[in-house]
């Protein structure tokens, strides 16, 4: 009796507890059960509770390959290599090697049919032409020669940027163990058979990180170049004369026109117009400052935000600025220093911090990126949006616009590392390029688009530069 009073007692505190008895059925030698996701049973519930969440299931992974789910753990854990940014960054390899095999197969294609045959019985129609054109481009790698072999292709790209007639490009290229080093690339040796270039480096300029550059003409069209950049705390601008990376006698080289301390410098513009001549802007941590490279003349114009993009008018002594704050405004620079925001001549807003932008040749038209992907050319005459650029993708990066009005193309790189081109005046995307090397925040392209690379006689297309490689894009 005592025993089977016990045993009772004991049965019922088992099963308050939760547990049941379930029988245990015979199991096959060698076999394991499929361990499930707690909430996932067999019934598929929570395939369901996550088709109505859009696909996503809260702390877990779905991998579609195996019909899985998969629990995630916080990214600082480096014993579990599922994290959402791994994931991420696994699809978008996925996709990119995906395109590039694409592309090899349309290039052997092209090979075989010549691409210039359609363009006779569409010569009438120019967006047709250009739209052909732009998926004709194949891309073949550019030999860079230099005097020193130890120096051409050592060093990752950052920036490129080709002077105004595209006989040269001036290269930023990150160093391993810090700052940038600066170069100046020949393109004309750059034709329709070679694809070789001659690049020439000065190793001297190699502690600072650069931010911003430009070509600036003082004593001739392009003699110069504008560097903004960070030399720790506070941040230095430079002028100094093209010569000076092309001279193979050090002795030769001459020195630095200007070179002054600043705060952290996010954006330069060189003005080409005779009512402001000899100038060259700075963007700063909430101010625009002005300087006059002859007289040393400086004028300041306090902003409410940082100023990361800058150009000046060449019709009009106008400089026009976008923030990080989304705010695009004008600046006339014949006028004094003005205390508020009275001097604000255009205004325009974006939602997002603007990164770059571009005056069309009639200065009409302006266009600019922002931080949210958005690309839109504003109407300076009604200060209104009149087309948007879809499928640029940036969150944080300053990323360029190029514009090329005489092809009617806008070519913008975005973060993902592709490179998109638009026709200008429909704004559709005609073309995205993947990145030969894999996506990464330090191997986003740089480009450079002309329809002369390498001068008058030079051929038109694409140069990028990505890692340690430049490449060719043919437009034909």
């Amino acid at each position: 009796m005592r025993g089977g009073r016990w045993r009772g007692e004991e049965k019922r505190r088992w099963s308050a507890r939760g547990h049941r008895h379930r029988p245990r059925g015979r199991r096959r030698p060698g076999h394991r059960p499929e361990r499930q996701v707690r909430g996932c049973g067999p019934g598929g519930g929570c395939q369901a509770a996550a088709q109505l969440r859009g696909g996503e299931l809260p702390g877990f992974y779905y991998d579609p390959d195996k019909n899985r789910y998969f629990r995630l753990l916080p990214g600082h854990n480096n014993c579990n290599p599922l994290t959402k940014e791994s994931i991420q960054q696994k699809a978008m390899e996925s996709t990119r090697l995906r395109l590039l095999e694409e592309e090899e197969k349309q290039n052997k294609v092209r090979s075989e049919i010549d691409c210039n045959y359609p363009l006779c019985s569409v010569s009438t129609d120019d967006e047709m032409v250009h739209e052909l054109k732009v998926n004709c481009m194949q891309r073949r790698k550019i030999e860079i020669h230099s005097p020193d072999s130890s120096v051409a292709g050592t060093n990752n790209f950052k920036i490129i940027v080709a002077d105004v007639a595209c006989e040269r490009i001036f290269t930023v290229n990150d160093v391993e163990h810090g700052g940038c080093k600066y170069g100046i690339i020949n393109l004309s040796g750059l034709g329709k058979e070679s694809l070789t270039v001659e690049m020439y480096d000065n190793l001297y300029f190699t502690n600072r990180k650069v931010n911003s550059v430009c070509w600036a003409s003082l004593t001739h069209p392009d003699s110069h170049l504008c560097l903004m950049g960070i030399a720790e705390t506070p941040g230095c601008a430079s002028l100094l004369p093209a010569s000076l990376f092309s001279s193979t006698n050090p002795g030769d080289r001459p020195g630095m026109l200007c070179s002054f301390k600043i705060s952290t410098a996010w954006s330069c513009a060189w003005c080409l117009n005779p009512q402001a001549d000899n100038c060259f802007s700075t963007g700063l941590t909430r101010r625009v400052l002005v300087t006059n490279v002859v007289t040393g003349h400086r004028q300041t114009f306090g902003t409410s935000s940082d100023v990361l993009a800058q150009q000046f008018a060449t019709q009009t002594p106008m400089l026009y600025n976008g923030c990080r704050s989304g705010e695009i405004f004008s600046i006339d620079v014949r006028q004094r220093n003005r205390k508020g925001q009275s001097w604000k001549a255009i205004r325009l807003f974006h939602d997002s911090a603007v990164t770059s932008i571009r005056l069309l040749e009639a200065e009409h038209y302006l266009m600019a990126a922002d931080m949210a992907g958005k690309i839109k050319l504003w109407d300076l005459r009604t200060a209104k949006c009149v087309k948007q650029y879809q499928g640029h993708h940036n969150e944080y990066a300053i990323l360029p616009l190029h514009v090329n009005e005489e092809e009617g193309l806008l070519t913008a790189v975005g973060q993902d590392c592709y490179t998109r081109i638009w026709s200008l005046q429909d704004a559709r995307l005609l073309r995205t390029i993947p990145s030969p090397h894999p996506a990464s925040k330090d191997a986003i392209p740089s480009v450079v688009f002309s329809s002369r690379l390498g001068g008058r006689r030079g051929v038109p297309g694409l140069l990028m530069a990505v890692k340690q490689d430049l490449y060719h894009f043919s437009y034909n």
